[in-house]
């Protein structure tokens, strides 16, 4: 049961909304001495006792599933005005901004777990999972019992969630946060996205750091502007929301970002020495590389790590800056360095013994396409190939840009579908060919399984093949239906078969 069971008069929940000045006035009809055991804003979860929180959306307005969440157990909701014309027979809280007082009252409700915990939320463009993940492998590996929440998936100790969002709405998020602290974790580590800000799923938390890794072209379907989405990111960085922030300078937002918060900063970078952590030395070989690592008060942490590609270690020392500041022994933190891996589906390698690399990735922005396939480059002598899709229903305009970065840093560029949703996977590779400076050196084969066969079966000795855009996933979008679709599995799929050929073909030589 992730989900704990509180009892919570209604009239105390409307109290709550109206003590937020921004979301004053709000009102309550129905009988005020009701009582809540739970909060949702998913119809299909509703349990017995739970008040639903029917908010609007682009596509219909959860007031339009309240009759079946009563039915199911509900015995309130909190929505605006629309909503509530659309609602009877059980008691209704109106609030002008229904987001934000599902924010406030879901920490509320739940007693604030996240102040009871030493929270960590990282936001950025790239990175957030890979920091994420080697934080909570760098403190469960120190023996501090952690939570984690983001992409890839949630964590409540050894029990592993399926992540339906990189940050979960308010309700789930203060929930989950609550039974962490219920099962006595000391930390909780989590990825926080820009729509999560913009959308208020935090409203209502607050971290003891938030971290900034860097700042690219992605979502701007719902965005706008680079100028938005760096305000979006920026409103984490309060008093509101935090104690202190780790800021990644050697990205031009970061720098931006450091000299305009308001919390203290603590800076990282690979570059920089004057940033409070940066690196003092780094040597790589072919299995990762050993590094020295100077942070607050001259502290000196080296090790092994198994790890490839700059960005990666940008991702490392903004980990292992947190996991100090946490209080953690640095000592320790050089022991666990040769333990620590990568993310699921983040430069992943798919192995059967063949004489190339076969890498799985979910760069799905320019910069990140740029950045993996340098990697690649870092790690061959051989040719470097990219099998290369954009998504349907999402920012059309980096289409473009995603396939200009691929060809750029390839040898060799197959463009195909991803999830390609409401769209027609041909306009979607039509509309990455116009950032094509030879769209005819570019291969295109709209079967995502088919594209990945023929990639493997066609790669010579010491290649490097990356597969980008869907990493940890494992299902694939089409025309509203998901179908089971993991990269990885394809990829080992298409190795064996070349195995095999390669055997039938000295069996009759």
């Amino acid at each position: 049961n992730r989900r704990l069971r509180v009892s919570r008069p209604i009239e105390e929940i409307k109290r709550t909304v109206e003590a937020v000045a921004a979301i004053a006035n709000a009102t309550l009809t129905g009988n005020a001495s009701t009582v809540i055991s739970g909060l949702t804003l998913n119809s299909n979860a509703v349990q017995e006792g739970d008040l639903f929180i029917a908010l609007p959306g682009e596509k219909a307005h959860g007031a339009d599933f309240a009759a079946d969440a009563i039915a199911r157990g509900a015995v309130a909701v909190l929505t605006d005005a629309e909503g509530a014309s659309k609602i009877s027979g059980v008691p209704v809280i109106v609030s002008s901004n229904p987001r934000r007082a599902a924010g406030v009252i879901s920490a509320w409700f739940y007693s604030e777990p996240m102040r009871d915990l030493y929270s960590v939320g990282v936001t950025g463009t790239n990175g957030k999972t890979t920091v994420t993940t080697l934080l909570h492998q760098i403190m469960s590996a120190a023996g501090r019992e952690s939570g984690l929440i983001g992409t890839v998936e949630t964590r409540i100790g050894d029990e592993v969630v399926a992540s339906k969002r990189t940050t979960p709405e308010s309700s789930d998020l203060q929930a989950l946060s609550a039974v962490m602290r219920e099962r006595h974790m000391r930390n909780l580590v989590m990825e926080v996205s820009s729509h999560a800000i913009a959308l208020e799923r935090i409203r209502g938390s607050h971290f003891s750091v938030v971290a900034f890794t860097n700042l690219s072209q992605d979502h701007l379907d719902f965005h706008k502007s680079m100028d938005d989405y760096f305000a979006a990111k920026s409103k984490l960085f309060t008093f509101e929301f935090a104690d202190l922030a780790v800021i990644n300078i050697d990205d031009a937002y970061g720098v931006k970002l450091a000299s305009a918060t308001e919390l203290p900063v603590m800076t990282v970078s690979r570059h920089d020495h004057n940033a409070t952590w940066h690196y003092v030395s780094m040597t790589r070989d072919y299995v990762g590389a050993h590094v020295a690592i100077r942070g607050s008060a001259g502290i000196l942490i080296e090790g092994k790590v198994h790890l490839h590609g700059g960005y990666n270690f940008d991702n490392l020392l903004m980990a292992v800056a947190i996991a100090t500041e946490s209080g953690i022994d640095p000592i320790d933190i050089a022991a666990i360095l040769p333990q620590l891996t990568g993310a699921a589906g983040r430069l992943e390698a798919v192995r059967l013994g063949q004489n190339f690399t076969a890498l799985v990735d979910y760069a799905h922005s320019p910069d990140a396409v740029a950045r993996v396939l340098e990697t690649a480059h870092e790690i061959t002598d051989g040719r470097v190939i990219a099998v290369l899709g954009c998504g349907g229903d999402r920012d059309a305009s980096k289409r473009p840009l995603m396939a200009a970065a691929a060809e750029s840093v390839a040898h060799h560029l197959v463009l195909t579908s991803d999830n390609p949703r409401s769209e027609l996977p041909e306009q979607i590779v039509r509309d990455m060919q116009q950032g094509l400076m030879a769209p005819e050196k570019a291969h295109h084969e709209l079967d995502r399984a088919k594209a990945i066969y023929e990639t493997v079966m066609q790669a010579g000795k010491r290649d490097v093949i990356l597969i980008a855009g869907k990493g940890h996933e494992d299902t694939q979008e089409v025309a509203g239906v998901k179908y089971p679709f993991d990269d990885r599995l394809h990829a080992h799929d298409a190795l064996v078969k070349r195995a095999l050929a390669i055997h039938q073909r000295g069996v009759q030589a």
